[in-house]
């Protein structure tokens, strides 16, 4: 539909497909409407200017005048391509605009399901409360209030405050709030029991009996489950690995959470993936060629911890113990880090409460002996 041009009828007739898609208005070059996957419908404009692509949200479809839209796009690429600064005026620019112009910007740079969790959060919790406001006119009470309510669900709080400030962030490099007003900045998080799950050493040599006594049956399923728990990598990465990727004793990750990695594999690991067969590109490959889907691990995770009664044990713990004993072993904080493919070392820091409860019982268990009792 792009390229047409606009009538109100038409914008009445777009539907929201499941992602959002843009539709061209031939009248006037540079200006549109976006149809988001809510249902949501926003003129915009967008142009280059100096080099670089500019694209700013005008209004909201359902309150805006299809030709008051055309005639303030008119005026805000006249503007735009003046080179003046702050085309949107920060009197009358809503929260939501600004949102949508932000997202429409980190396109680029968050990753596909980044970006779809962060629109997740974006619809469900913040926009219920800041839409319609002046983005100027959102304080610090504004903001305080906002998480106060969300104290029912605080992880959802806690993963929404970082997308409302990037938005609050954006917003001041458009010159449409003051510099240094982000009202995000030292509002303190919810705390919450961490999810972190280390297995014990005896509970590691439960599950790698069941997975010893599947081996025959599930020789992939098994080995990726082994792989995870040795290597400490995700589950994704895993389930995408290549054989390419494999090679002088690394797996070389061409992406990860975190972008491009190298894995460092020990002797069992490097035993595990020497003792595959190598039907296709795919380490695990699935019926159809192509890498197999998280499902397909999933059911075969399920059955393995009932039966090593390790009900509450997920996937990603595996993870996570491969940390705790590293940690215990004596590697710093550091090498964990480069180990697992954290970009924030505050992230790895979270495995030493486990590893010092281990000092202390190994302390109290020297102590018994050296007391001689």
């Amino acid at each position: 539909m792009a390229g047409k041009t606009l009538t109100d009828a038409r914008i009445g007739a777009a539907v929201p497909r499941n992602t959002a898609y843009e539709i061209r208005d031939r009248k006037l070059r540079g200006f549109g409407v976006r149809v988001l996957a809510s249902g949501k419908k926003r003129f915009f404009v967008h142009c280059q200017h100096r080099g670089e692509r500019v694209w700013e949200i005008v209004g909201d479809a359902e309150t805006m005048d299809l030709a008051d839209a055309r005639a303030r796009a008119a005026k805000m690429l006249a503007a735009i391509r003046r080179g003046e600064e702050g085309s949107l005026d920060p009197a009358d620019t809503l929260f939501e605009a600004v949102a949508e112009t932000v997202f429409r910007q980190y396109e680029r740079v968050w990753k596909p399901r980044t970006l779809a969790v962060n629109r997740d959060y974006l619809r469900n919790q913040i926009l219920p409360y800041f839409a319609g406001r002046p983005v100027a006119d959102i304080d610090r009470r504004a903001v305080s209030n906002w998480f106060a309510s969300l104290a029912a669900t605080p992880v959802a709080a806690d993963r929404s405050m970082p997308v409302l400030s990037v938005i609050m962030r954006e917003a001041e490099k458009m010159a449409l709030r003051p510099e240094g007003s982000n009202p995000c900045r030292g509002i303190r998080r919810y705390r919450r029991k961490g999810r972190e799950r280390f297995l014990s050493d005896e509970e590691i040599r439960r599950l790698s009996a069941v997975l010893s006594r599947h081996a025959g049956r599930f020789p992939r399923q098994t080995a990726l489950v082994r792989l995870l728990l040795l290597t400490g990598c995700r589950k994704g990465e895993l389930l995408t690995l290549r054989w390419s990727d494999y090679r002088e004793g690394r797996l070389f990750l061409r992406d990860s959470k975190t972008g491009p990695r190298t894995v460092w594999l020990s002797r069992p690991a490097r035993d595990i993936l020497d003792g595959l067969d190598r039907p296709g590109p795919w380490v695990f490959p699935a019926a159809n060629g192509g890498p197999r889907r998280a499902s397909w691990l999933d059911h075969f995770w399920y059955s393995v911890r009932a039966e090593a009664e390790l009900r509450d044990v997920r996937l990603h713990d595996l993870r996570h113990t491969h940390a705790s004993v590293a940690l215990r072993l004596g590697a710093t904080v550091l090498a964990i880090g480069r180990l697992l493919g954290h970009a924030d070392p505050q992230t790895t820091l979270k495995y030493a409460h486990p590893a010092d409860a281990m000092i202390a019982d190994a302390t109290e268990t020297v102590g018994a002996i050296l007391d001689g009792s």
